[in-house]
C-alpha cells in the first residue's frame, strides 16, 4: 500500500532518499521497518492526524487550555483524541520493543510527529515531550524505573515533561536553585518553583512523569551540582498503579502570542513539603541524563519548524489557487487570474516550498543518525552532535519565515484571524527560543561542535559535501563554509561568537542544498519528480548563494558590535 496523500509522498521520498530508511531495515535492530510497514504507518497516522487531531486545531487556538484550581482542562475533544492517540499506539513507534513500544527507527517516528503537528501543532508538542522522558529513562533510569514507568510512557497513557527553567535562572541553568533532601529510604523530598513547563499539567492522561532538575545539598555550584529526579503527578500504589497526589501544583499557565492547545505551566513542587522524587542515574550527573532528553526535544522542535512550514504552505497554495484578482502583467487577455498565476506570488509559493522541503530534510537527516548510532556506526554519534543545533535553528527559522510568507499571500486576509495564516505565524515564534535559543544553538556549533573530535567532525561532513555537490552555487557555499569554520576555530571567543549565526546558517543552507541535489537527482520524470524537481532547482539557484553572502558577516570581527554603548541606539 503506498501512500496517497501528497504529505505522505513526500515524507516517504525523505525517508528513502535522506534518510535511507530501506539500509536501516536491513540491520537486525530495524528489521520489522520493511516497505509495507512503513507504508502503512505513514498512510494511517494521515489519516489520524487530519482526521481527528487536525479538526481540533480551531479550537485550540481560539479557546486553548485552561486554568482551574483543581488543574488545568483542555478545550472540549481533546481528552478523547489523546485517547484515540493512545489507543491507536502512536506513541510506541520508536520505543524498544523491551519496554512496550515496536522497535521501529526513531526516523519514522519522527515522519508520525511531523503528521501530528502539521495537524495540530500545539497539541503535538505533548507526545513530542513524552518522546523525550522516555529517552531520558531508557539511557539513564534504573531498571525498577524502567519497569515501572517506561511501558507507560511508551503508550503514552502517561505523559511526560522537561522541567529545567526557574524565573530567577532563565536560559542559565546553572543558576537553579529547585532542591532536592534525602528522605532517609533512597527517595528524595523535591521543593522549588519551575517555569515554562509544556504540557506541565493536563486531564487527558492518568499520570504525569516530571523529570525534574534540583540541587542536593552541598553540591557544587553551577552545572556540575545538578542531579536528575523522577517526579510523578501521582504516586504509584504497590501494584504500580497512580495513586495519591505528589504535592505537584501547576499555580498558572501563560497567556501566550501562540500555541494556546499547549499549557504552559509554573509548576510548583512541595508546597506541604509532601513531593517525593526518585534520582535518576548518579548524583550531580544531571546534566548528562538532562541532555539526552534535550538533545532529542531540540530535534523534535526543529521538526516543529518542518510541521508549521508544510501547514502554513498548504494553506497558502490552496488560497493562491481561489483568490482571483486581476490580469496577468503585460498579457493581452486582461481577465483577472488566480493571484497563484503572478510571478511574486508564485515566487513566494516556490520559496515556502524549497523552505519547508530543505527543513524536512536537514531534520530527517539528523534524526537518521539517531538510528545509525543505534546500531552501531561510530561516524553517526559525531554527525549527530554537529547537525543537532543547525536541525533545531534553522529549521525553526524557516518555519518562522515561511508563517510570515503565508501571510503575505493572503494579503490582508492574512492579517485577519479568520483566515488561519496567522495562527502558523504566531505559533511558529515560540521555535526559536525555547530548548536553547537558536543563539545557544549558533554558540554551541562554534564553541564545541566545530572542535568535536580535533575537528574531524566538521572536516567530514564538508567531505562528505564536497565528494557529491554538483551545483557551481553549492560548490561554492561549501568552500565557504569550510574557510570559515577554520577560521572560526581559532578565533577568540568574542570573534567566534559574533560570527556564529551567519556561520550555522551558511553551513544548515550547505546541508540542506546538498540534501536537495540528491533528490533531485533521485526524483523520476512523473508528477511528483517534477515538482520536485523544481523546487531543489529553486532552492539551489536562488536560495544558495544567499548563503554565500553571509561570508561577510561570519568573517567580521566582534569589534563592529562593541563600538558604542547599546544605550547610543536609542539617541
Amino acid at each position: 500500500m503506498a501512500p496517497s496523500s501528497p504529505a505522505t509522498t513526500e515524507i516517504r521520498f525523505v525517508l528513502d532518499t535522506v534518510a535511507r530508511i530501506r539500509e536501516l531495515a536491513r540491520h537486525d535492530s530495524f528489521s520489522d521497518a520493511s516497505d509495507d510497514v512503513v507504508d502503512a504507518v505513514l498512510e494511517g497516522a494521515g489519516e489520524f492526524a487530519a482526521g481527528v487531531w487536525g479538526p481540533l486545531n480551531g479550537i485550540g487556538d481560539t479557546v486553548g487550555a485552561r486554568w482551574t484550581e483543581h488543574g488545568v482542562v483542555m478545550p472540549e475533544g481533546y481528552a478523547s483524541a489523546y485517547q484515540a492517540y493512545v489507543e491507536g499506539g502512536w506513541g510506541t513507534i520508536g520505543v524498544p520493543v523491551v519496554y512496550g513500544g515496536q522497535g521501529l527507527p526513531f526516523v519514522l517516528q519522527t515522519a508520525v510527529l511531523e503528521l501530528l503537528g502539521t495537524a495540530n501543532t500545539g497539541f503535538a508538542l505533548c507526545p513530542t515531550l513524552t518522546v523525550g522522558a522516555i529517552e531520558a529513562l531508557v539511557h539513564h533510569g534504573s531498571a525498577e524505573q524502567q519497569s515501572l514507568y517506561l511501558s507507560h510512557l511508551a503508550t503514552g497513557a502517561w505523559t511526560g515533561t522537561m522541567n529545567l527553567t526557574e524565573p530567577q535562572a532563565g536560559s542559565d541553568v546553572g543558576a537553579l536553585r529547585a532542591q532536592a533532601l534525602p528522605r532517609g529510604d533512597g527517595t528524595w523530598s523535591i521543593k522549588g518553583t519551575k517555569i515554562f513547563i509544556s504540557f506541565g499539567d493536563h486531564d487527558m492522561a492518568e499520570n504525569i512523569v516530571h523529570l525534574v532538575l534540583a540541587r542536593t545539598p552541598n553540591a557544587p555550584a553551577g552545572t556540575r551540582g545538578i542531579s536528575l529526579f523522577l517526579v510523578p503527578k501521582f504516586r504509584l500504589d504497590a501494584n504500580g498503579k497512580p495513586a495519591e497526589p505528589n504535592d505537584v501544583k501547576a499555580v498558572s499557565i501563560e497567556h501566550k502570542l501562540g500555541l494556546h492547545a499547549s499549557p504552559t505551566c509554573v509548576l510548583s513542587f512541595g508546597d506541604h513539603d509532601d513531593c517525593v522524587g526518585e534520582l535518576i542515574g548518579p548524583e550531580n550527573g544531571g546534566m548528562r541524563a538532562m541532555f539526552t532528553m534535550m538533545n532529542n526535544a531540540r530535534l523534535n522542535v526543529g521538526l516543529q519548524g518542518v510541521q508549521i512550514g508544510e501547514a502554513a504552505t498548504r494553506k497558502a497554495v490552496s488560497y493562491a489557487l481561489e483568490r482571483v484578482q486581476s490580469a496577468r502583467a503585460g498579457a493581452l487577455d486582461r481577465t483577472p487570474v488566480r493571484i497563484a498565476d503572478h510571478p511574486d506570488v508564485r515566487r513566494m509559493l516556490m520559496r515556502m516550498a524549497a523552505q519547508t522541503q530543505a527543513a524536512r530534510a536537514l531534520v530527517y537527516y539528523a534524526a537518521a543518525q539517531v538510528d545509525l548510532v543505534k546500531i552501531g556506526d561510530d561516524e553517526a554519534r559525531d554527525r549527530l552532535e554537529l547537525l543537532t543545533p543547525l536541525a533545531k535553528a534553522h529549521a525553526t527559522d524557516l518555519g518562522n519565515e515561511i508563517a510570515s510568507i503565508g501571510v503575505q499571500v493572503h494579503g490582508g486576509m492574512g492579517y485577519v484571524e479568520e483566515t488561519g495564516a496567522a495562527q502558523f505565524f504566531r505559533d511558529a515564534r515560540i521555535t526559536p527560543i525555547y530548548e536553547g535559543t537558536n543563539g545557544i544553538q549558533a554558540a554551541d556549533l562554534v564553541g564545541r561542535k566545530l572542535s568535536l573530535s580535533g575537528g574531524k567532525a566538521f572536516a567530514a561532513l564538508i567531505d562528505n559535501l564536497r565528494a557529491t555537490a554538483k551545483s557551481a552555487p553549492l560548490k561554492q557555499l561549501i568552500d565557504c563554509c569550510e574557510n570559515v569554520g577554520r577560521r572560526l576555530a581559532a578565533a577568540d571567543a568574542d570573534d567566534r561568537l559574533a560570527a556564529s549565526y551567519p556561520f550555522l546558517t551558511m553551513l544548515s543552507v550547505a546541508v540542506c542544498g546538498w540534501l536537495m541535489e540528491k533528490q533531485h537527482s533521485a526524483a523520476a520524470d512523473d508528477e511528483f519528480g517534477q515538482a520536485k524537481k523544481a523546487t531543489t532547482t529553486f532552492y539551489l539557484d536562488q536560495i544558495v548563494p544567499e548563503a554565500i553572502g553571509l561570508a561577510a558577516a561570519a568573517s567580521a570581527s566582534a569589534d563592529q558590535l562593541y563600538a558604542i554603548d547599546p544605550a547610543l541606539l536609542l539617541a
